[in-house]
């Protein structure tokens, strides 16, 4: 299920998204020495840990493990996990970030990238298994975009088969989305993580006063040739 577009924008330029998606795929291309088929080389020790966090806040390992949780969420694993993050995050990312306005959602992202992981953290605390990816930060892009543009119609594409193209509300197809980390997880997917985002992306809508007071100045307008595609 890979997101296309949605039918509402907005004309501001969505510089932090557009950084975002372009820092992520400087960085795996960085970490492989360009070979986008290689595995993690330059920053492998820089995924998260959840037993080293776990020990260093306790006092009992490196203070320096904390910043993993940082660092982790720019790295990724392979090209299909860095294209299918990337494909989220720009199908969404740009009317989040008009809602909140571009200083105040590159903080959120770095936020909801936080709290992904510390929900994955506190899930599996002594974890040895690395846990990496944008996929955490964007699920609080999902979660706030929930909240905000339920009624948009989002054009999505489900592989193999590329031709069949269709629209569907964004409130069932990221309902959806949440959905499917709680009740069907998978092997080697930090799906706390993605519902951790999830969630503090709503949370943080909600506590800035819902979509009524976000929204409140910012301009939308409806994509003309939407249902033209």
């Amino acid at each position: 299920m890979i997101p296309i577009r949605d039918s509402r924008f907005s004309r501001d330029t969505p510089v932090v998204t557009w950084t975002l998606v372009g820092l992520n795929a400087l960085i795996f291309l960085w970490d492989r020495s360009g070979d986008v088929w290689a595995g993690n080389q330059a920053f492998a020790d820089l995924a998260l840990h959840p037993s080293a966090v776990t020990n260093a806040l306790m006092g009992k390992g490196d203070p320096t493990d904390i910043g993993q949780i940082f660092t982790a969420m720019f790295l990724h694993g392979n090209l299909a996990h860095l294209v299918g993050n990337l494909l989220f995050l720009f199908a969404f990312g740009p009317n989040v970030e008009a809602a909140f306005g571009s200083v105040k959602y590159s903080l959120f992202y770095l936020f909801w990238g936080v709290c992904a992981f510390g929900a994955q953290i506190l899930v599996e605390p002594h974890s040895e298994t690395p846990v990496l990816g944008a996929s955490g930060a964007i699920g609080g892009v999902l979660g706030a975009y929930f909240l905000l543009f339920p009624a948009n119609r989002v054009k999505i594409m489900i592989p193999p088969f590329v031709w069949w193209i269709f629209s569907v509300p964004a409130f069932a197809l990221l309902g959806i989305w949440f959905l499917m980390q709680i009740l069907w997880p998978q092997d080697g997917v930090a799906t706390w993580a993605h519902a951790g985002g999830f969630t503090s992306g709503m949370a943080t809508v909600l506590v800035l006063g819902g979509r009524t007071k976000i929204l409140a100045g910012a301009q939308f307008e409806d994509d003309k040739e939407f249902d033209d595609d």
